[in-house]
């Protein structure tokens, strides 16, 4: 059954109010340390719904820096060659709002940006997103309308970067979990596919 939250009012009786500093830290434009943030984040999270609210996380990844900053308004985030299921692209056709989590490995603090999306097939910036000498096939570039860094607590809480906390074998292989989709195939095969330095050949 479970207690179930309904209202705002009963929210904020367990959770309380924000103080002034965190109510008021969100911005509309990139400040430059914002902006060197982005320099120096590998990873991010881009959060999309569709029409009917359904909701699709997608991380996208490149070397540092692979975000590239427009103006302190709007960011453009590029898209490689994947497994073209393009959920999240799909969503922004239907709700352009989208959210996104900067990470830099380390920090426990992210940069969070929420705005409006739109998707190019190409732009004059694009020879700027060039990785292992290819061009980005999309980018989905984003209109910056709230900004703000999100604090550790979430990460000290994990000890995501503490490699002695890491066990990456408590569940099974990509190539074990691939087995219930890919019944044709054999495990050699699977495994071969999946083989770390196979996947790095299909990066860009």
């Amino acid at each position: 059954m479970g207690q179930e939250v309904t209202t705002v009012e009963q929210l904020r009786a367990i959770v309380g109010e924000p103080n002034k500093y965190v109510a008021n830290k969100v911005t509309t434009r990139l400040s430059p340390v914002q902006q060197d943030w982005l320099g120096a984040s590998p990873l991010c999270f881009v959060a999309t719904t569709d029409s009917a609210g359904r909701v699709d996380v997608s991380p996208k990844g490149d070397p540092a820096g692979f975000v590239h900053v427009i103006d302190d308004t709007t960011i453009a985030i590029p898209e490689r060659p994947g497994n073209k299921r393009v959920d999240g692209y799909l969503n922004v056709l239907q709700q352009p709002h989208v959210g996104t989590v900067f990470v830099i490995p380390g920090r426990g603090d992210t940069l969070r940006i929420n705005g409006t999306a739109r998707i190019l097939s190409d732009a004059d910036y694009f020879d700027a997103l060039v990785v292992d000498g290819k061009r980005p096939i999309l980018a989905l570039e984003i209109a910056v309308e709230e900004v703000f860094f999100h604090c550790a607590k979430a990460f000290l809480r994990s000890d995501a970067w503490k490699p002695e906390t890491w066990n990456p074998t408590a569940v099974p292989s990509v190539a074990q979990l691939a087995k219930a989709f890919k019944p044709d195939l054999s495990d050699q095969q699977l495994d071969e596919y999946y083989r770390e330095d196979n996947l790095r050949k299909m990066l860009y």
